[in-house]
C-alpha cells in the first residue's frame, strides 16, 4: 500500500517521516512481543476546507484526491496493530484501503457532527479503531456519546476489547475526541467528559490492561488530564511521559488568522505497570514542517500522528 500511494503522489514532494526513538527493552517479563500504537487526529476533509481558515495552507494542499494518499501512506510506513483515529469523515474510503492492509474497524460519528451544516460535506466525523486481524481478535465493541453533567454531548468514544492471538491476552482498547477550543468554560467541559469517559472504560476494562488514545482538545497542565492519569479505578499513564519523561512539545502546529497555534492536545495513556514503552514517535521538527507549518502537501494533517511500541507486562503478583 505505501507503494501504491507513493504511485498515486509521485508528482508530489515526498511525505514527511519520522524515525522512531528506542528504548531500553524491559527487565520485567513480557507476555507478549511489540504492539504498535497509532494515535492521530487525521482532520475531517469538511472542516479543514471550509472552517478551520488554515492562512499559510493553499487550497491544493487540502485537496481530498492528494489527501486520502497521504493518509494511507503515513499508516502503512508505520505499520501500526492498532490504530485510533479522530475526525474521520471518509471512513468508508479508510475501511477499504486499510482492509487491502488487513484491518478491520469501527466507526462511530458524532451526534451534530459540524461536518453536516457543510454544503459540501460527507456525512459526519466521528472517531474510528482499527486493529489488525491477524494479530488481534475483536471480543466486543461498544461507542458511547459522553455525557456533561449527566447532559448528553456531541462528543464520543468507542471500545474494543481485542485479544492478542498468540499470546490468548486480552486488551480493552479506547479512542476519544473531547470538546474543542479554550476557556475555562470548555476546560470544565473536557473534565466531565473525561470523567464520564473514565466511568464509561473502568467497568467493560474488568481489570484488562488499558489503552486510552485520543485528541483530547487539552494541554497536560489542565484538570481533564489528571482525571485520567489520576483516576483510582483505573490508574493511567501516558506512554510518552512514561518512557520519555515528558509529553511531546507539540502535537498540533498550524497558521490560523489569529497566528500561529502551537499545543499538546493528543495522547496516549496506558495502564500503570502493565506496560513497557519501547519505542516513541516523536513530533516533526519546525524545520522539517517548513514556515507553513502543517497541513500541507507533505504532511495531510493539522495534528501528527503519535506511535508508540508497547509490551504486555506478566500481571503483578
Amino acid at each position: 500500500m505505501e507503494r501504491h500511494c507513493q504511485q498515486q503522489l509521485k508528482s508530489l514532494p515526498p511525505l514527511l517521516t519520522r524515525q522512531l526513538v528506542e528504548y531500553p527493552p524491559p527487565a520485567e517479563q513480557c507476555l507478549t512481543g511489540n504492539i504498535r500504537i497509532m494515535q492521530w487526529n487525521l482532520l475531517s476533509q469538511a472542516l479543514g476546507v471550509h472552517n478551520d481558515n488554515f492562512t499559510q495552507c493553499p487550497a491544493c494542499d487540502l485537496d481530498w484526491g492528494n489527501r486520502r494518499y497521504r493518509i494511507l501512506e503515513e499508516i502503512a510506513h508505520y505499520s501500526p496493530d492498532i490504530i485510533g483515529l479522530q475526525e474521520v469523515d471518509h471512513f468508508k474510503f479508510l475501511q477499504r484501503g486499510l482492509g487491502t492492509m488487513g484491518y478491520e474497524g469501527t466507526f462511530f460519528p458524532k451526534p451534530s457532527s459540524p461536518c453536516l451544516s457543510i454544503k459540501s460535506n460527507n456525512g459526519p466525523d466521528g472517531c474510528a479503531l482499527f486493529y489488525r486481524t491477524d494479530r488481534f481478535e475483536l471480543l466486543q465493541t461498544v461507542t458511547k456519546v459522553i455525557d456533561v453533567w449527566k447532559v448528553q454531548s456531541n462528543q464520543v468514544a468507542v471500545l474494543c476489547l481485542l485479544r492478542e492471538r498468540r499470546s490468548g491476552r486480552e486488551l480493552c482498547v479506547t479512542t476519544t475526541h473531547l470538546k474543542a477550543r479554550p476557556g475555562a468554560l470548555n476546560s470544565a467541559v473536557r473534565l466531565e467528559q473525561g470523567r464520564d469517559l473514565m466511568a464509561f472504560v473502568a467497568p467493560l476494562a474488568a481489570g484488562r490492561p488499558v489503552l486510552l488514545c485520543g485528541d483530547f482538545n487539552a494541554e497536560p497542565t489542565e484538570p481533564v488530564y489528571g482525571a485520567v492519569t489520576g483516576a483510582g479505578r483505573l490508574p493511567l499513564v501516558s506512554a510518552y511521559r512514561q518512557a520519555a519523561g515528558a509529553e511531546p512539545r507539540y502535537t498540533t502546529w498550524k497558521i490560523r488568522a489569529t497566528g500561529e497555534v502551537c499545543h499538546t492536545l493528543d495522547y496516549v495513556f496506558i495502564s500503570v505497570g502493565r506496560f513497557a514503552v519501547t519505542a516513541l514517535l516523536p513530533a516533526p521538527t519546525g524545520e522539517a514542517l517548513g514556515p507553513r507549518r502543517a497541513p500541507s502537501l507533505t504532511y495531510p494533517s493539522d495534528h501528527f500522528s503519535l506511535v508508540v511500541d508497547l509490551r504486555l507486562l506478566a500481571e503483578p503478583a
